[in-house]
């Protein structure tokens, strides 16, 4: 008998199935636990138990697993049998269908504990891909009709454990111990890859800074996420054990990883707010491009008096004379109403109500001081604004004209081999003015022939607040700067917009 054969004579194999109340881990529950358990040839033990998840099942979860609320009632919570079901997959396999499912669930349910959980775990859909790659399909009900496996009750767990040790079984057969026992060993020692990749996706994939891309059937884009170490925080993906619907959901839909590399985190920040806004991947929630933006300019009125308005249009030289970046008109008065409220300020001098004759309807309520009436002093009034906005002032462009910022990339792991290290250095240099990213070229003579006589400029919240951080933060002399020649960089006028998306005020 070979070493690989005794994998399968010496080795206890758990096959579990659960059924949950959802498809998310971080606030879905489980509701049912059924495992057979397999040595050698021979089924040695069944365990299984519902389970009280402390919330509502859903009436599609009762009509697709057959388990109501009244079911669980008087089952035990997943804290009465914890310490059970860890002793039962003490030292065994598990063995799961979609084990990242599976898996995911108990280990969020034992985090909710505050207890580590972990064990080796073997999926079922990636041993039938290894085993019959000739076939597409691989979820449980393709495998029970190409197998030609007894019915079974579907979504229940005791049945869809009996099925997958069904299918082991006759994968057994087929393909013998050999192959079973060599095929099972090099899934326990891969790191977590979804189904559809190669085992060895990770391989082709670089330990620098950049931006990945994750990309679904059809070449549809699913997400766009950036890292100091692409390799590393790509793995971090596959490993992640499904905790919410949406790590499911792309991790069933995955097909294929590109990347871009850069030289350093401000390049792979900018890098993936621009390929979220202007290629809006799937899952991406955040940062995705705005419709239109707004902002404030403080401007006196013939009075004297400050007034605020709103902008569409800034002048790139007088950025500190505007005051905050909206998403919407709606969103910039609610927060004019929001500084209004806080300092007593006048809501007609803030464009919040229709000018006329009279006094604001707030300074019939105690709140404004009477400035729309002439009834507090201009300084005072003045001041009282000045300060109340001093917050939300934009940052003034402190250099002259368009900066450099030098990143550079040393892969210290690299080989003292030409061949294998020719690669591993690399040099970007981020152009920025008025805060905006213009272009990243690679070296200092590139420089030379840069202008932005022929770019279009487009004002971008995220890009502003990244920079902003980056050179003006705590961590801003890491950064080497170099300072370009202000003629090719005139004074342009720039639409505060994210990406040209027009459309109406909501």
């Amino acid at each position: 008998m070979t070493d690989q054969s005794c994998l399968l004579t010496a080795t206890t194999f758990a096959f579990l199935d659960i059924e949950t109340t959802g498809g998310n881990a971080m606030t879905d529950r489980i509701t049912e636990i059924g495992i057979r358990f397999w040595c050698n040839g021979e089924v040695i033990g069944d365990w299984q138990t519902l389970v009280n998840p402390q919330t509502r099942i859903s009436p599609f979860i009762e009509s697709l697993t057959g388990i109501n609320n009244a079911l669980v009632a008087d089952a035990p919570v997943f804290a009465d049998i914890a310490d059970d079901l860890r002793q039962q997959l003490e030292g065994k396999v598990m063995v799961a269908h979609n084990a990242r499912f599976d898996y995911g669930f108990i280990k969020s349910e034992f985090r909710r504990l505050e207890q580590p959980f972990a064990t080796r775990v073997l999926c079922t859909v990636k041993l039938s891909r290894k085993l019959y790659p000739q076939y597409q399909r691989h979820n449980m009900d393709a495998l029970i009709a190409r197998h030609h496996l007894a019915e079974v009750e579907r979504h229940r767990a005791m049945g869809d454990v009996s099925a997958m040790l069904a299918f082991f079984s006759v994968a057994l057969a087929e393909h013998g111990r050999e192959t079973m026992a060599k095929t099972i060993g090099l899934l326990l020692q891969r790191p977590s890859v979804p189904s559809h990749l190669s085992h060895d996706v990770l391989k082709g994939l670089p330990s620098a800074p950049g931006v990945y891309r994750f990309y679904g059937e059809n070449d549809v884009l699913l997400y766009v996420g950036k890292s100091t170490n692409i390799r590393q925080r790509v793995a971090s993906h596959f490993s992640g054990d499904h905790n919410s619907a949406r790590g499911v959901r792309i991790s069933e839909s995955l097909r294929r990883v590109e990347w871009t590399e850069t030289a350093g985190e401000l390049g792979a920040l900018l890098l993936e707010l621009k390929q979220i806004k202007s290629l809006s991947p799937l899952f991406n929630r955040r940062s995705r491009a705005a419709k239109r933006l707004v902002t404030v300019e403080l401007e006196a009125n013939a009075a004297g008096y400050l007034e605020a308005r709103l902008v569409r249009e800034i002048e790139p030289r007088r950025l500190g004379d505007y005051y905050g970046l909206f998403r919407s008109k709606r969103e910039a008065e609610r927060a004019l109403q929001g500084i209004a409220g806080k300092n007593d300020l006048c809501n007609k001098l803030l464009g919040l109500e229709t000018p006329g004759p009279g006094p604001c309807f707030q300074h019939a309520l105690g709140r404004c001081r009477g400035a729309c009436a002439g009834g507090e002093d201009v300084t005072r009034y003045n001041l009282r604004m000045q300060i109340a906005f001093y917050g939300l002032r934009l940052r003034t462009w402190p250099w002259r004209g368009a900066i450099g910022i030098v990143e550079e990339y040393h892969d210290i792991a690299a080989g003292k081999d030409v061949a294998e290290s020719r690669n591993s250095d690399r040099t970007d240099i981020l152009v920025i003015f008025n805060w905006m990213h213009i272009t990243t070229v690679h070296q200092p003579e590139d420089l030379e022939a840069l202008s932005l006589a022929d770019r279009t400029i487009t004002f971008d919240l995220d890009s502003y607040k990244l920079v902003v951080k980056a050179l003006l933060g705590k961590d801003r002399d890491r950064h080497r700067i170099i300072e370009l020649p202000e003629a090719g960089f005139p004074d342009v006028r720039m639409p505060v917009l994210d990406y040209d998306r027009k459309s109406e005020d909501n």
